[in-house]
């Protein structure tokens, strides 16, 4: 990109979809950096100031948000520019100045296999009721996972599918569903009023944003309770995990009955993360992949989470597969590097004794 003498973050977010960024980071006294394919990459230009900051707020701010910008500490957004790209923009601030990072979210929705994900995950777009739950670090591509999820949904069923997100991100065109996108401080004020206000506008299918608490976790477990499909994302690195931070959202006195809740509701879990290839051009993703079988469904009642990880990796026959052994085959087929298996592993001594040839768990490619 070339060096500006004047900041037009128009220009320049045109510039960085050209260039493959994912997200954008904007900040007082620093260039402007990139990440691409995972890496950060600081743009060649001269350092931002306060003036350029607020000429971007002015031009990529709706004009509801502009008086609020004083009075907030962090903002969520969306903006477009027609036929570039959508973005996902966060105006925070950084020791009492405003920065912005932004998030590119582009038009076109990959199917499962284009995203290089586990065939098996198209399964549960096909399912009537129940919870799905999308999970790992923030960039790891839970979005573009559940929007494709969606998109299958609304190319072979005739349903509602209803979006709460903050802000919305893709953007649906019904086809054989009809799709109502809300978002969250326009179209309805929180997440759990969200939820259970689209109970009263004959839905099918419910796509949550973001589950952050334990309100939000109650309304959708409702939701799928009651003959609904439910999709969410949540901050967690593993399946297993995923059971155990919900459960311990509640109060202890609460808990054994949340955990048989969620044993009736819960349908799948995929944990995933964004990994760069062995030659340096792009990123693939690794995931692990939780069926909840009756036998599952048992282990989450009883509290016996070790044995759900147990069963995962011994569970080919229901497509469910361990993040370790996604990282495995990658690194066998050369899409990975072996260094970066083992550095992404949660469970080192295990990958490392897959390499070493002296692991004896099942080992599934997907």
């Amino acid at each position: 990109m070339d060096t500006e003498t004047l900041f037009d973050i128009i220009s320049f977010l045109q510039k960085a979809i050209k260039a493959g960024a994912s997200d954008v980071h904007l900040q007082v006294g620093e260039r402007p950096t990139l990440r691409i394919d995972g890496r950060i990459v600081r743009v060649d230009m001269p350092a931002l100031t306060e003036a350029d900051i607020a000429k971007a707020h002015d031009k990529l701010l709706p004009e509801g948000l502009k008086a609020k910008i004083h009075s907030l500490y962090d903002m969520d957004f969306a903006y477009e520019i027609p036929g570039v790209s959508r973005f996902r923009v966060n105006l925070n601030k950084q020791l009492g100045k405003n920065a912005l990072v932004i998030r590119t979210i582009p038009y076109v929705i990959k199917k499962i296999a284009q995203l290089n994900l586990p065939e098996s995950i198209e399964q549960f777009a096909t399912l009537n009721n129940g919870l799905v739950l999308v999970t790992g670090p923030t960039g790891s591509g839970k979005s573009t996972t559940i929007a494709s999820l969606i998109d299958f949904i609304n190319l072979n069923y005739a349903k509602h599918i209803i979006t709460i997100e903050d802000p919305v991100e893709f953007l649906f065109t019904s086809k054989k569903s009809i799709v109502s996108q809300r978002q969250v401080g326009i179209d309805t004020p929180t997440f759990p009023d969200g939820i259970k206000y689209a109970l009263r506008q004959d839905p099918d299918v419910i796509f949550i944003g973001e589950i952050r608490d334990q309100e939000t976790i109650t309304v959708a477990m409702k939701a799928a309770e009651t003959g609904h499909l439910v999709f969410a994302t949540i901050h967690t690195n593993n399946a297993v995990q995923t059971v155990d931070r919900i459960i311990n959202m509640f109060d202890p006195k609460d808990r054994d009955f949340v955990r048989s809740q969620l044993a009736g509701v819960l349908r799948g879990t995929v944990a995933q993360r964004l990994l760069p290839v062995a030659d340096g051009v792009g990123r693939r993703p690794a995931c692990e992949v939780l069926i909840v079988t009756p036998t599952v469904k048992d282990f989450i009642k009883k509290d016996n989470l070790p044995e759900v990880y147990d069963l995962v990796k011994k569970g080919s026959f229901n497509n469910m597969i361990t993040l370790n052994s996604s990282l495995y085959h990658m690194a066998k087929n050369g899409i990975i590097t072996e260094e970066v298996a083992i550095d992404t592993s949660e469970n080192k001594s295990e990958i490392q004794q897959m390499f070493r040839g002296v692991y004896h768990g099942t080992q599934q490619m997907f």
